[in-house]
């Protein structure tokens, strides 16, 4: 026989009551201790207010001019974020693209760009091309631009909407996901 069987009916049903209450005990402040957590916060390395920022591209020529409010570099995981970016996509005897949003954020080179909260794309000298989202991402590699938010395009013939879309700046190719729906006028003769 064992101590417990020894026990009176009283003594085990105290005994699985005083393990239960210790089970739940031990499961509570497991889940005290994540909310005592204290925030971590992320210390930069450098930051810039106010700032104009020139790439250059492979033959030293400009490639994009980027401008922000603030701008700020975290060693721990190589990252910057840029508060209200406004970036000039600039090529050689072609139109100026402009993209700007509330945020932008990135890794390492700058290879590929999050940007997110009131994006907007328009072209430098001709606002009738406008298209709007709250995220986007930017393959500056491959210079392609692709989000699976909604997405707003206004053109000079109309108005297309659609959730999610793939763009290739080389080919000047945009491809919409789902939910397409548009509105455009017809062009009038003369």
């Amino acid at each position: 026989m064992n101590a417990i069987s020894n026990l009176t009916s009283t003594a085990k049903i105290l005994l699985a009551i005083f393990a239960l209450a210790t089970l739940v005990l031990i499961a509570r402040s497991d889940f005290d201790d994540e909310e005592i957590k204290p925030e971590v916060h992320r210390s930069s390395d450098y930051a810039m207010k106010d700032f104009t920022l020139t790439v250059m591209d492979i033959e030293g020529r400009p490639s994009r001019i980027i401008f922000g409010d603030e701008m700020a570099h975290y060693p721990q995981d190589d990252s910057t974020e840029i508060i209200n970016p406004i970036a000039h996509f600039l090529e050689p005897e072609k139109e100026t693209w402009i993209v700007s949003s509330n945020k932008g954020e990135t890794v390492g080179e700058g290879e590929n760009i999050l940007l997110t909260g009131n994006v907007i794309i328009t072209k430098e000298n001709n606002n009738e091309f406008e298209l709007r989202t709250e995220a986007l991402n930017l393959d500056t590699v491959y210079n392609t631009a692709y989000t699976d938010l909604s997405v707003a395009i206004k053109a000079p013939s109309g108005t297309t909407n659609s959730v999610g879309l793939h763009a290739a700046m080389e080919d000047k190719a945009i491809n919409l996901h789902s939910k397409v729906s548009g509105h455009y006028d017809a062009p009038t003769l003369d």
